[in-house]
This record gives C-alpha cells, sequence and structure tokens, in this order.
C-alpha cells in the first residue's frame, strides 16, 4: 500500500474520493474521535482519541496539499467560487488572520474555518451552516441573524460575541466559552426541545435567548 492510499484508508475513504469527500470524512471522524465525547476519566480512550485526531489531521493536510498540485483549493469545496456575485466573498486561506473583517450575508456554507482568528469579525446575517468551526475565534464578532445550522463549533472562542436572533438549531458549541455573549431571540430550541449541543460550555455571564444571564 503507497503512502497517499494509506491517506485516504485513514479516512475511511477509498483512493480517488474527491476533495469534497476528504472533508466530509474529515468532520465526521473528529466529530467521532472529540475528546471531549469520551469519558474524561478512561486514560486509554483518552489517549486512543488524541492518536486518532493527530492521524486523521495529517492524512486531511497530506490529500488537501496533493490534490492542491492538481487544481486550486478552497476550504472544504474542490470548487471554484463564482467569478462575481453580490455577498459571495473567497473563503479565506489558512493563515489568514481575518480579525475584524467584514463577512456580512456572505455565504461559507460548508467551509473550514477551523482555528481561524475571526475576533471582532462581522458575520451578521451570513451562512455559516454545516461550517466547520473547530476552535475558531470569534471573540467581540458579529453574528447576529447568522445562520449556524448545525455548524461545527467545538471549542469555539466566542466570549462576548453577538449572536442574537441567529440559528443556532442543530450546532455543535461543546466546550465552547461563551462568557458573555449574547444570545438574545437566537434560536436554540424547537419546542421545549433543547436542539443545540452545549456539553461542557462556558455560559457565565451570557445573555440568554430568553434575556435572562446566565449565572
Amino acid at each position: 500500500m503507497s503512502e497517499l492510499e494509506r491517506y485516504y484508508r485513514v479516512l475511511e475513504l477509498e483512493p480517488g474520493a474527491t476533495l469534497e469527500e476528504v472533508n466530509q470524512a474529515y468532520k465526521d471522524l473528529v466529530f467521532v474521535w472529540h475528546p471531549d465525547r469520551l469519558p474524561k476519566d478512561n486514560l486509554r480512550l483518552q489517549q486512543k482519541a488524541q492518536d486518532k485526531l493527530k492521524a486523521i489531521n495529517e492524512a486531511r493536510e497530506k490529500l488537501r496539499s496533493f490534490n492542491g498540485k492538481q487544481q486550486t483549493i478552497y476550504p472544504s469545496s474542490p470548487y471554484h467560487p463564482p467569478k462575481s456575485s453580490a455577498n459571495t466573498y473567497p473563503p479565506p486561506k489558512q493563515s489568514s488572520d481575518l480579525s475584524g473583517k467584514d463577512f456580512s450575508k456572505a455565504n461559507l456554507s460548508n467551509k473550514d474555518l477551523s482555528g481561524r482568528n475571526l475576533s471582532y469579525a462581522n458575520l451578521s446575517g451570513a451562512n455559516l451552516s454545516d461550517t466547520f468551526m473547530h476552535k475558531v475565534i470569534l471573540r467581540g464578532a458579529d453574528l447576529s441573524e447568522a445562520n449556524l445550522f448545525r455548524a461545527n463549533l467545538l471549542l469555539a472562542d466566542l466570549r462576548e460575541a453577538n449572536l442574537r436572533s441567529a440559528n443556532l438549531i442543530g450546532a455543535d458549541l461543546s466546550g465552547a466559552d461563551l462568557r458573555g455573549a449574547d444570545l438574545t431571540g437566537a434560536r436554540i430550541r424547537s419546542g421545549d426541545r433543547l436542539l443545540v449541543k452545549l456539553i461542557g460550555a462556558n455560559l457565565s455571564g451570557a445573555i440568554m435567548p430568553d434575556g435572562l444571564v446566565h449565572r
């Protein structure tokens, strides 16, 4: 088995899978093996999860690099964005510092923004559905009326973020830091059923959807 084939196998894919398939497999496996989802007192499982994540990250980066030699790569998509379209922005590069940038009403659905610095960025009304934002920095960012449907925000920094009237249905905010965030009017429930994952999230001082401050 070649080294390239091995990377596909790590992501449980057949050789020749598309970049879109690589990114989706990566998201799925990170979700399954994230240490926060496993018992903290099970050291064997915690170590296994760390090893798995290391291998998964290496495989994705190698395959993205391989595909990058054949086409222009945009995060989480093998396609080129439209040449011109209102409120459409080219996805940021891996090393970009996007703090304070204006992405209001941008279509960033399904993009990989993990680890990016978007502190104090304007993402009001942006489409961030199914976007992968593991450990993203969104401190003080404006996410008012943004669509975060099924967004992956594991361990995200959302301190003092404006999430007023945002759609958080299906979002995973496990381990996220939401201290001082404003979630007034945000959609997190369907009837009495909570549809946002907040396992281990820090909500100290956050304004909840009903306007009450979390203590």
